[in-house]
């Protein structure tokens, strides 16, 4: 009688734990915030500013980063569904403006991503000092190369992800933080002025749409 009792409590169990296995995720559509990215094989460092807007397939990107020993600032305004990017500089009010040929992705867990395991950062024994995340991992079709990613398991905000080549070696290596839901300034994904007289080159070839922000 008590297996009898056991064998229904125990396809509980399991029925109840497989529902609740966290499923793939879009991040808000509308999203703010700041990241760093290493990139090793390039011994290049860069910090970003973002404001993405997935509602409209837009991207405002400002990032500063240092290669070797030299620095870099770059004001990049990436409009997909118009299909076309601006590299922005004010100091001498020029715009470079380029075609877009890649497509839009959200930030977000890719839907064919494997759901790896859930832990928490920071204290889970004290409350309101850890933060729940779901760790995933998964391989871009386009490059067969492979990644990692965490995001929080509520609101599916992003925190962490890497990227590695074919041969197993770490490509990138990301970390957001300061991430608002909501866009402060809807003109950040309007060109400025004196972009309107540029001419459109050519769309780059090679590059491929990060699953997060901007162009790898």
């Amino acid at each position: 009688m008590k297996i009898l009792f056991l064998i229904p409590l125990c396809l509980s169990l399991a029925l109840s734990s497989y529902a609740q296995k966290p499923e793939p995720c879009k991040s808000p559509p509308l999203l703010e915030g700041a990241l760093t990215a290493f990139i090793p094989g390039q011994h290049l460092r860069v910090f970003e500013k973002f404001s993405y807007d997935a509602y409209g397939q837009n991207v405002r990107v400002l990032a500063a980063g240092k290669e070797e020993n030299q620095t870099f600032f770059v004001d990049m305004l990436l409009l997909f569904r118009e299909g076309v990017s601006y590299e922005i500089h004010y100091r001498n009010q020029t715009c470079i403006k380029t075609a877009l040929k890649v497509p839009f992705r959200h930030i977000g867990v890719p839907h064919d991503a494997n759901f790896l395991n859930q832990m928490v950062l920071g204290s889970s024994s004290i409350q309101g000092q850890g933060l729940l995340v779901n760790n995933w991992n998964g391989t871009v079709e386009e490059t067969k190369e492979h990644y990692l990613l965490t995001f929080t398991a509520f609101g599916c905000v992003p925190l962490y992800t890497l990227d590695f080549t074919q041969k197993g070696e770490l490509s990138v290596m990301t970390s957001f933080f300061d991430l608002v839901e909501g866009i402060e300034d809807p003109n950040v994904f309007i060109p400025p002025s004196f972009c309107d007289s540029a001419e459109m080159l050519p769309a780059k070839e090679g590059l491929v749409a990060s699953s997060f922000i901007g162009l790898l």
